[in-house]
């Protein structure tokens, strides 16, 4: 994980040093600025693939420059047909960029498969170009300084005080000649596929183990986060076969209610892993509220919540082994199929919310993952958004990803059947993962709002607040903290992450399953 930044137009020096600095823990091996035209490129490293000073950015060619925060898939293939015309210095795999770049100008964005934020100076054309992976995972934020020059930057923070508005680069776009473009559409889907139900669960399995497979190569060490759910479980299974060896594997949970660390601990001697536990208490989760929000940039109730038990066990990790890359479950829950999906009316909008859903995610569980993991000086992978596998999947007919087998996300489930995992892990219904790091973490949380705030102060609070307006004392108590940090920015993210209220069944007040007439069993 690595932080970018980039000036067009040159600001106070001091200023720009002070915004670019506040992200060094994205990258704290190394840190380097160069002038480009009228402006600036910023690059904070972390060393993952070429540790050696070779693979420090920015590029430079032949007077264009660039930065990128991201891992590029296949790059080794790329690099060697362009290896006839350009000179590579390095082993990093972002040093294909401006070659590509010049071969292939904007369409370029195309032809790559990774996760990725990129900021290009083009000398020939003294002008800027930027870019987003087409889910989100490399975050990337946007502002116009007060000369109406714009910046971009690897978070938000870079650009508290020096722009009046803050927006997120928008995910599979790129920004060239002052206008925003859609390069990439992953959740568009204008025709279905007609794979019967073996076949597509042969493709799900096929793809998922190579989105896997390509993010184990790194030259640092890699570690793996472990629920004991399903998602989670299935990236560690995959992972140990692929490498043939054990892996590290971490989980985290309340002193005194996790659910999740008996699951976990399960799986890992399942998988003969190198496991570790992290035990927290309500104390380190109110301890660590105001610096996870500012970390995080958002005041969603539930990325808050699932973010105490991730920032807390990435802390771990950081302070106490050599670990610098983890892989996570993330995303899988949106593609295949939350609980509250389980009330979708119709296929077509279990698919409507599916798409909405993986559009959305650079708000909210892929915001969570990053940060959580990033501020820790730590890189994040995450499988289940592999292009390939979210396309197909995402064209999959919804009337087969629906809840009809009487199990969420049978089709998963169905594709790993076998000696991957424990039969009953396989199959285990889901709990959410703030709620089963400890039902009593939530419980701290709500019962510390709620004690925070008289009823009438709540409602006075509230009123000051005409977007996203708090509902839940607990809202607020994140949504005043969040302002403390990020001053009149709650645009920036689109709204509560909540589940479908029109639908029958769904129209709670807390995003948690718990809430849902269909939770059962899930979480125990």
């Amino acid at each position: 994980m690595c932080s970018i930044m980039g000036f067009t137009k040159q600001q106070d020096l001091e200023k720009m040093i002070e915004c670019y600095h506040r992200t060094i823990s994205r990258g704290p091996d190394m840190s380097r600025t160069i002038a480009v035209g009228e402006g600036m490129l910023c690059f904070h490293r972390l060393a993952i693939m070429d540790l050696d000073e070779r693979g420090m950015q920015p590029f430079c060619l032949q007077g264009d420059a660039v930065v990128c925060n991201g891992e590029l898939y296949g790059f080794s293939s790329v690099k060697e047909k362009l290896s006839g015309k350009y000179s590579f210095v390095s082993e990093s795999d972002c040093e294909i960029l401006l070659p590509m770049y010049r071969e292939y100008g904007l369409d370029m964005f195309k032809q790559l498969d990774g996760e990725f934020a990129i900021i290009l100076y083009d000398g020939k054309k003294d002008s800027f170009v930027a870019a987003r992976d087409p889910i989100g995972i490399r975050p990337l934020f946007y502002g116009y300084c007060q000369d109406g020059s714009i910046v971009f930057a690897s978070e938000a923070k870079n650009l508290i005080g020096l722009c009046v508005e803050i927006m997120p680069f928008p995910p599979g776009h790129y920004y060239g000649q002052g206008e925003f473009v859609r390069y990439c559409d992953l959740t568009s889907v204008d025709t279905y596929s007609t794979d019967d139900l073996e076949t597509t669960c042969e493709k799900i399995r096929e793809l998922l183990v190579k989105g896997i497979e390509k993010r184990l190569v790194a030259d640092a060490p890699l570690g793996f986060l472990l629920s004991g759910g399903l998602d989670s479980s299935l990236v560690c299974a995959v992972a140990t076969k692929v490498l043939k060896k054990p892996i590290r594997t971490f989980a985290i949970g309340m002193e005194k209610d996790a659910i999740d660390l008996g699951y976990a601990k399960e799986v890992a001697q399942y998988l003969h892993s190198d496991h570790t536990e992290v035990i927290i208490s309500k104390e380190d989760v109110l301890e660590a509220l105001d610096y996870v929000i500012y970390t995080l940039g958002t005041y969603d109730i539930t990325t808050i919540r699932a973010s105490m038990g991730m920032y807390l066990i990435c802390k771990g990790i950081h302070q106490q082994t050599d670990i610098r890359v983890l892989l996570t479950g993330e995303i899988s829950d949106e593609l295949f199929g939350y609980k509250y999906t389980d009330f979708a009316p119709t296929p077509e909008a279990f698919q409507r919310e599916a798409k909405k859903r993986v559009d959305e995610l650079y708000m909210y569980d892929v915001l969570r993952a990053d940060r959580c993991i990033s501020v820790n000086s730590l890189e994040a992978r995450v499988p289940f958004g592999d292009l390939d596998f979210v396309r197909y999947v995402m064209s999959i007919d919804p009337a087969m990803k629906m809840n009809t087998y009487g199990m969420g996300k049978y089709l998963l489930r169905h594709a790993f059947e076998g000696d991957w995992l424990p039969h009953h892990i396989l199959y285990r219904e889901k709990a959410a993962f703030s709620d089963a790091v400890g039902h009593s973490m939530v419980d701290d949380l709500k019962e510390y709002a709620e004690n925070k705030y008289t009823d009438e102060e709540f409602q006075e609070k509230c009123k000051q607040y005409d977007f996203a307006t708090p509902f839940t004392k607990e809202s607020l108590l994140y949504r005043e903290i969040f302002e403390k940090h990020y001053p009149h920015q709650a645009k920036m993210v689109k709204d509560f992450w909540m589940p479908n209220k029109e639908w029958e069944g769904c129209d709670v007040k807390d995003p948690s399953a718990r809430v849902l007439s269909n939770y059962g069993d899930s979480g125990k």
